[in-house]
């Protein structure tokens, strides 16, 4: 019996020492451009919605002029009032942002709203965009950036 459990521990090693070593150089690379594509993507999926996020407060803005001018319809009003409710969910992350531990805090607070049934997030930010679409955002951000240069 103990010569079975430290055969398995010795092949379980062997097997261990095989993955680790067999090309450590090449599997390094491939995390690192891994990690690096998901960081990309998730800064352009960011930056498109903080654009939404910014286009959508502005007709907000202009719809609250036209509205104190008595031009605007109800409609637009009701739209408008639906971008001051995601700029007020906004700034309550706002406040989990600047606490301690917020990168624990934040998503705790997401997926509590999840389960609870209330959105916290901006519907700016509750876009499924897929990740075709944002890698070809990537692609062209980096042919800008080669064009640059």
């Amino acid at each position: 019996m103990l010569c079975e459990l430290l055969q398995l521990c010795e092949n379980n090693q062997m097997r261990l020492y095989k993955v680790i070593h067999r090309a450590p150089f090449r599997v390094a690379k491939i995390t690192k451009k891994r990690q690096t594509l998901r960081f990309k993507r998730a800064m352009v999926a960011l930056k498109i919605a903080l654009a939404q996020e910014k286009q959508e407060t502005k007709e907000m803005l202009h719809i609250y002029r036209r509205y104190t001018q008595g031009q605007a319809t109800k409609d637009e009003l009701h739209t408008a009032n639906e971008q001051f409710l995601d700029i007020l969910k906004g700034l309550g992350l706002g406040v989990f942002a600047v606490l301690p531990f917020a990168p624990v805090t934040i998503p705790l607070v997401v997926k509590l709203g999840q389960w609870v049934g209330v959105d916290v997030l901006p519907s700016s930010f509750n876009i499924n965009k897929s990740i075709k679409e944002i890698d070809q955002q990537v692609e062209k951000e980096e042919k800008e950036k080669q064009n640059k240069d």
